[in-house]
């Protein structure tokens, strides 16, 4: 999922930016229901809760982004072996040739 994230364009810092978003938007959502709805104090609090619980989902994500951004992908690792293999199987070809 993640590098399906990275392959579309998602980057880290739009993660923690959703994420600081999505602590303003908890403190918004609870002032307009506490003070938007009569239902009083307890769903303010259910709606700011619901919200909340998005912030550490996005730094989650955040995170997992950048170390994917930092770290060399198992394709990148794996191309100086595969090149290194290929040049001695050229090497040996050259000193035994099939005829």
């Amino acid at each position: 999922m993640i590098r399906m994230l990275k392959k579309i364009g998602v980057r880290s810092e739009m993660m923690y930016a959703a994420g600081v978003a999505s602590i303003g938007l908890t403190f918004a959502s609870w002032v307009a229901s506490y003070f938007g709805e009569r239902a009083g104090t307890d769903r303010a609090d259910r709606w700011g809760l619901f919200i909340g619980e998005w912030a550490p989902t996005f730094f989650a994500i955040g995170i997992a982004l950048r170390l994917e951004e930092t770290q060399p992908s198992p394709q990148d690792l794996e191309a100086p072996a595969r090149e290194e293999r290929a040049e001695a199987y050229r090497g040996a070809e050259m000193r035994n040739p099939v005829r």
